[in-house]
């Protein structure tokens, strides 16, 4: 029996009742057979499965049981689920892979009362201990035909522990409700990574759940979206994962299911741990972030304060105050064009057309700025001249009718459809080679994901290509704007949305995109830090939407690049919707406070450290704090509402510290690193701490 190969779509396949299992065979597997094992184990020494006489599993985690026997694997059925088979074969195989190294995979197989065959491929690799890759077969070896609703992998629960459990989700939820949550009584989320509505949908294939001491891990490692879902809910008993097909298929007598490649991941510590696996694992497979132009960490300012009603007047005025306080990126935000669609310029904010763009970015320029254009690909107004003229570039679904942009009230197009590809490329260029922008921010919750396209003008070979070619979408406009200019930084912003994986390789920057809170901006950056490692640009989107409309502490501590809306010297006076208190006027006060933000982060640049994601549990401890290593420095950043106590220096090497509280500009003395450090500490909000070699410091 052949090992499993590299599959990505694997569904129905014909064949023979007494056929050769149909996976088709790694070229990076041993031809030899390693002997039958008699532990009916599979996995590695930190994570182990064992598989008892009917095919439940338990998972194991440095050879102590984590999980009780459970029926990990099923097939289900409108009315109930195929979860026993009986035993009667395991194999074994080493693997040798160019791309994740060496290990081994075990294929257990099995047979039910119901007349289904089923074989579990398990694999490891020596590079990624407590990572296991799962991938089930079903053959209908009946008589009758079987009607599928679907298939689960990797079902387990984790038992109840004091402090209860925490959850990440890195699915898209309509509501943009927080990735990491406690898992509350009554705690029970879906996890979609299908539309969760017409313009929400998609994500990192990824959930996870963890409790103080121990965590498990779910997703799939397809090199693009798959619709597939990640449950995971609060039980009786205490916290239960996996990760489900809801796709309806018959199977013919002979004819067999595969499901995707799926993950299986046991940790300490947070989610940040299995994601930065997923991570490694992906790069294997091709897909990592680009390394973005150093531009790409330089402090940005938006126009947006100013809303769509700006004047370019209002814009150029602020220039000086932006240039002044050290942000280098001017934004020119949503209100320059007459529709989202065309996507021409509104000739009563620039009469002479392109001739005033191009003045606007050399303005810009001529203060010592970077300029940058906002942009919503992919949305066609009502009364646009696209829409009217090229109503084939529309994403209809199986029903024939369009997808709706809920933000603009617009129209999805199809990302796949090669007329809206050149349409939007061609705009690309003109922005940067034409008008002279640097960057440009794409921006829309609809641009994370968009629903399977049954447009008959386009000919699609599956309705599914549009759902995988909104990468190669982004891929063409990533290329178009570095084609134009090596050192232009694309950023994406699918507002509110749980980023899409997939889309990384043409992404340079990655913002918080509409953050809720000052949780969501640090929640959001560990996800984010975990999934890009050191090609990472995470921005903490404008600090008007943090807490307080002020917490530059919650970019700046984690390493995210900072980013302001203010106005100056006054509001607008056409919002669209009421101002908050105070407005975005950039007072006195607040002229001080971002001085003194933006001089720190651009002294210490922590962006381009090394985040130390794995020293502190976001769930459990408290305070919550972050860690960046750049320099032969530390830098430890905590986080509360209020703390009077003790905080913890994790990860200092062995030697004497001194330690400064650097937004006080205070020094706190010396400790010992090689154990674990802690000092007093009271404070509201945040403290933000740098620690260097005692006696280096000038």
């Amino acid at each position: 029996m052949p090992p499993i190969g590299r599959r990505t779509a694997l569904k129905l396949i014909a064949g023979s009742v007494a056929g050769s299992m149909a996976w088709s065979a790694a070229p990076w597997a041993r031809a030899a057979m390693a002997p039958r094992s008699t532990d009916q184990a599979a996995g590695d020494a930190v994570l182990s499965l064992a598989f008892d006489k009917r095919m439940h599993t338990r998972v194991s985690r440095n050879g102590k049981p984590l999980t009780g026997w459970q029926p990990s694997e099923a097939l289900l059925l409108a009315d109930t689920e195929i979860v026993d088979f009986a035993l009667a074969d395991q194999q074994a195989h080493v693997l040798d892979d160019p791309r994740h190294g060496s290990g081994k995979q075990v294929v257990f197989t099995g047979r039910s009362r119901d007349g289904v065959e089923k074989q579990v491929a398990v694999s490891s690799f020596d590079q990624q201990p407590g990572l296991a890759l799962l991938q089930v077969r079903y053959r209908n070896i009946g008589s009758a035909p079987l009607a599928v609703t679907g298939w689960r992998n990797s079902a387990y629960q984790l038992d109840e522990a004091p402090g209860g459990f925490w959850s990440f989700s890195g699915a898209t939820h309509t509501d943009r409700r927080d990735w990491v949550q406690p898992m509350d009584a009554g705690f029970d989320q879906r996890n979609t990574l299908s539309m969760d509505s017409s313009d929400y949908g998609g994500g990192t294939p990824v959930a996870n759940i963890w409790r103080r001491d121990v965590g498990l891990a779910v997703g799939h490692v397809e090199p693009v979206p798959r619709p597939l879902d990640m449950p995971v809910k609060r039980t009786a008993k205490g916290a239960a994962i996996a990760i489900e097909s809801p796709q309806a298929v018959t199977l013919a007598p002979g004819q067999e299911l595969v499901t995707e490649r799926t993950l299986l991941a046991v940790h300490e510590g947070d989610f940040y741990a299995p994601l930065q696996q997923y991570q490694v694992f992906m790069r294997g497979e091709g897909i990592e972030g680009p390394r973005p132009p150093d531009s790409a960490f330089a402090p940005i300012w938006c126009a947006w304060g100013y809303e769509r009603d700006f004047s370019v007047e209002q814009i150029f005025a602020t220039l000086p105050k932006a240039k002044e306080l050290g942000f280098e990126w001017a934004v020119l935000d949503d209100g320059w064009q007459t529709n989202e669609g065309d996507w021409k310029i509104d000739l009563r904010k620039f009469p002479r057309g392109d001739a005033d763009m191009r003045a606007f970015t050399a303005e810009v320029r001529r203060h010592g700025m970077r300029p940058r254009l906002w942009l919503a690909p992919l949305a066609a107004d009502p009364g646009s001249d696209v829409l009217h003229d090229h109503v084939d570039m529309l994403l209809l679904d199986k029903e024939g009718a369009f997808q709706t942009v809920t933000w603009w009230n617009a129209l999805t197009q199809c990302p796949a459809y090669q007329p809206t590809i050149d349409f939007y490329v061609e705009l690309t260029r003109k922005a940067i080679a034409d008008w002279g922008f640097e960057g440009i921010k794409l921006d829309g919750q609809h641009l994370n994901a968009v629903a399977p396209c049954f447009n008959p003008a386009h000919k699609h070979a599956s309705p599914q290509d549009s759902v995988v070619g909104l990468a190669k979408f982004w891929d063409a406009i990533y290329r178009a704007a570095h084609d134009a200019n090596p050192d232009a930084v694309v950023e994406l912003c699918p507002c509110g949305t749980a980023f899409a994986f997939h889309n990384l390789p043409a992404t340079d920057q990655f913002p918080s995109s509409d953050p809720l809170s000052s949780w969501q901006v640090r929640s959001k950056g560990k996800s984010i830090k975990a999934l890009i490692g050191d090609r990472s640009s995470y921005a903490g989107d404008h600090v008007e939407l943090s807490d307080n409309r002020d917490d530059f502490a919650s970019s700046v501590g984690i390493g995210a690049v900072i980013s302001s809306k203010f106005t100056w010297p006054k509001d607008t006076d056409h919002p669209s919707v009421p101002l908050p208190p105070g407005g975005f006027v950039l007072t006195d006060e607040r002229e001080a406070l971002w001085r003194r933000w933006v001089g720190l982060y651009n002294t210490h640049m922590l962006p381009k450290g090394e985040y130390l994601g794995t020293l502190y549990d976001i769930g459990f401890d408290k305070p919550e704090a972050h860690a960046i290593a750049k320099d032969g420095a530390r830098y430890y950043t905590f986080y509360a509402p209020r703390w009077d106590g003790k905080v913890e220096l994790r990860g200092l090497p062995a030697g004497r510290w001194a330690v400064r509280d650097l937004f006080n500009d205070t020094d706190l003395g010396e400790v010992d690193g090689g154990t674990v450090a802690r000092l007093p500490a009271r404070f509201e909000r945040f403290l933000m701490l740098q620690a260097t070699p005692a006696g280096t410091r000038a």
